[in-house]
């Protein structure tokens, strides 16, 4: 669990969601904070982005918010955050988050949060990355996607390897353990990628 200094959480903004996202996302803060683990994260106050961020602060720990102009505004931007960064776009922020994170774990969430699990596991696919890839799964949210990524195996358009390599789990501390213990498959990568 020591090898992570900084976590980046994909999560959701919406508010109109289940409390039990809302008490687990804020969980996922308090284990990072008490694992000496930067959060980064899209900078944002409500939903569970909010709770991430305060699961973090409460419990003295860091959480760096990485943020566009049009949401960095008092209704949306969290505060109290050891640092906000500012990008110019949603690509160049999501390359920045890429940049800063040791690892990286999505929180149930909507197109926002999808896009950007699906972005880390096309770049970890193809080698831009090796880094850990977890999914915090609260009340069996992610069972459907993760059916449809097994079926993506199944038909031959990703290896087992890139479906296998997805870690899962409803519990924040099990969950980081488990990403802490990853091995990220070379072979995979190569083979892919035509090189062997």
């Amino acid at each position: 669990m020591n090898n992570f200094n900084s976590i980046c959480v994909f999560c959701g903004s919406s508010d109109s969601v289940h409390t039990d996202y809302l008490l687990a996302a804020r969980q996922m803060g308090a284990v990072l904070a008490k694992n000496n683990i930067s959060l980064i994260y899209g900078g944002g106050k409500t939903g569970l982005m909010g709770a991430v961020a305060d699961g973090v602060i409460e419990n003295g720990g860091e959480a760096v918010g990485v943020i566009i102009p049009s949401m960095n505004t008092e209704a949306l931007a969290q505060e109290n955050l050891a640092r906000m960064e500012v990008e110019p776009s949603m690509h160049a922020r999501k390359a920045r988050m890429h940049e800063l994170a040791d690892g990286f774990i999505a929180l149930p969430g909507g197109f926002g949060t999808l896009d950007e699990l699906f972005e880390t596991l096309t770049w970890k696919q193809i080698g831009e990355h090796g880094k850990a890839v977890g999914l915090l799964d609260v009340r069996g949210y992610f069972q459907p996607m993760l059916g449809m990524i097994d079926h993506f195996a199944k038909e031959g358009f990703i290896f087992q390897e890139h479906s296998d390599g997805i870690i899962s789990n409803p519990d924040p501390a099990i969950l980081l353990e488990t990403m802490g213990n990853h091995n990220h498959s070379d072979d995979a990568v190569k083979r892919w990628m035509r090189q062997e």
